[in-house]
């Protein structure tokens, strides 16, 4: 298949109006949702909530620039190289959202694993909140990365188009979970990715802590040992919570600490460990260097640890 006939399935493909009318649903859900909170007086940070907004709004403007193409240009070379190919059918979508779902599963866990990742991912986790808008707090970094995590759907024979489109709508099914509107559901619990399954994910207690990655399914949390069932009362936020609602400052709060932790390492060696290790991982001379700190008198506050989930 052509450049141009894959760009033209954005445009013509059947499979581009399910993710349309995802799109207004999850929008009117949305608003539905801060119309009932408002009726009913239910406590909310709604200065948390114009936040997130912005945040989708500055989301919607970049996908009207050419960055929105990055992943499937990006993505082009491997479709090309691979001798593999799998015909859009219908039995073929249900197979890419089942990869999909698996790939998701697998990039999500990585993202809270891994500093530079989280970096961006812990947009997400920051609110102290937990409601439909917080669907919408995604960070605008996360978009020049995820397409790798497809490159493998590419190499066992999946067109771009149906790669990229299958992990959009893995995506957009997750926004009607982010509620506490919708109570436990039973058995859809162990299946399916629900409220109370991801309440548990956006958890900063220690139980919860990266637990249920899982976009639809279950089952690769149940497989790979990372599934929590929703127990206690959930706390929202990080563990380190950033206290602002600037949506820059949410963006990039996380960078800036990394950068800081960079800056004080004395080998190349720590300063990579830093960037992409382990969100927890410091060298040994920052508590003795901190220790020494202490001893002196301090111009201005000390910047605090960077905001571990």
């Amino acid at each position: 298949m052509s450049i141009d006939q894959l760009v033209s399935l954005f445009d013509v493909h059947q499979v581009m109006l399910v993710v349309a009318t995802l799109f207004i649903v999850n929008i009117s859900i949305t608003v539905f949702e801060v119309i009932l909170d408002l009726l009913t007086s239910k406590e909310r940070r709604w200065k948390d909530t114009l936040a997130n907004c912005a945040i989708f709004i500055a989301h919607k403007g970049i996908e009207r620039t050419a960055i929105a193409s990055l992943g499937f240009v990006a993505l082009l070379p491997f479709y090309y190289l691979t001798p593999l190919s799998i015909p859009m059918t219908a039995w073929t979508w249900v197979l890419a959202l089942l990869a999909a779902d698996f790939t998701y599963y697998w990039m999500h866990r990585l993202e809270h694993e891994h500093r530079i990742l989280w970096a961006s991912h812990s947009v997400h986790h920051s609110s102290e909140d937990y409601n439909l808008t917080v669907g919408f707090r995604l960070s605008i970094v996360e978009g020049f990365f995820e397409w790798a995590f497809l490159i493998p759907m590419i190499l066992i024979g999946f067109n771009p188009f149906q790669a990229l489109v299958a992990l959009i709508l893995v995506a957009q099914y997750q926004h009607w979970v982010h509620t506490e509107r919708v109570q436990k559901l039973g058995w859809l619990d162990e299946v399916f990715n629900t409220p109370s399954v991801h309440r548990v994910h956006h958890g900063s207690n220690n139980q919860y802590l990266d637990k249920n990655y899982g976009g639809i399914l279950m089952i690769w949390d149940k497989l790979f040992g990372t599934f929590e069932r929703e127990e206690e009362k959930v706390v929202y936020g990080l563990t380190r919570n950033i206290h602002t609602n600037n949506p820059v400052r949410i963006t990039f709060t996380e960078f800036a600490s990394i950068w800081h932790d960079v800056k004080k390492c004395r080998t190349m060696k720590d300063r990579l460990r830093i960037i992409f290790g382990g969100l927890s991982w410091r060298p040994d001379y920052f508590q003795s260097d901190a220790n020494a700190d202490t001893q002196q008198p301090q111009n201005g506050s000390t910047q605090e640890r960077p905001a571990l989930k």
